[in-house]
């Protein structure tokens, strides 16, 4: 009977152990992260005029989106599709309110378009053929597009696939109603607001923005 005790305690130690590495607080869990990288070029003679890199904030929307593309392959339409600029980041010119997860639109969008390319990267930054967890979505305005000062941005899923059509969520920030359905509005995954960037019409630029998985 001692025997059998020892080995049953023994059991339940090596069960408890098993729990702990399984769902303990040390299991390893992954959360999506954004990283913004701007550079804006003279379009007459390619001279850089700006640069800067920014994380993001992933809003409360992108866990709905996501939900939404495991659930059903062809709903909604469009995965990431866009990139959105802005002028309505509040706060001072220089130093604008941090970004708060509960936005669910670019407060005065100026200006949208899809993306230029899509690349998955690996863990050093190098382009590569095959599927892995991080991806680089880039966006280029011309010298006609997106022309002001810019201090917000963000990454979208739209209804439409025309960037003049736009279908802005109207429960915005502050506040945050979850039984709205957002199948019936553009979608932004992450929002950044940033310093004032004003884009000439002389110049050109490009954003690539890179979520980690």
């Amino acid at each position: 009977m001692r025997v059998l005790k020892e080995r049953m305690s023994r059991a339940r130690d090596a069960f408890k152990i098993a729990c702990g590495i399984l769902f303990g607080d040390d299991y390893p869990t992954h959360k999506v992260r954004g990283d913004v990288s701007i550079k804006m070029h003279d379009a007459s003679s390619g001279k850089l005029l700006y640069e800067w890199e920014r994380r993001n904030l992933i809003v409360y929307d992108a866990s709905i989106q996501a939900a939404r593309y495991f659930k059903d392959k062809d709903e909604p339409a469009n995965s990431l599709n866009m990139l959105a600029v802005g002028t309505g980041a509040t706060g001072a010119i220089l130093s604008p309110d941090a970004p708060d997860p509960r936005q669910r639109k670019l407060n005065a969008e100026i200006a949208r378009k899809a993306f230029a390319s899509t690349t998955f990267r690996d863990a050093s930054g190098n382009a590569v053929a095959i599927p892995t967890k991080i991806v680089d979505f880039t966006t280029t305005f011309s010298e006609a597009e997106a022309v002001g000062p810019l201090n917000e941005m963000s990454l979208m899923s739209t209804i439409s696939s025309n960037p003049l059509v736009t279908n802005p969520n109207p429960n915005a920030f502050p506040t945050y109603d979850t039984t709205v359905d957002v199948s019936l509005y553009d979608v932004i995954v992450n929002y950044l607001t940033f310093p004032v960037i004003s884009k000439p019409s002389t110049a050109i630029l490009t954003v690539t923005w890179r979520l980690t998985f």
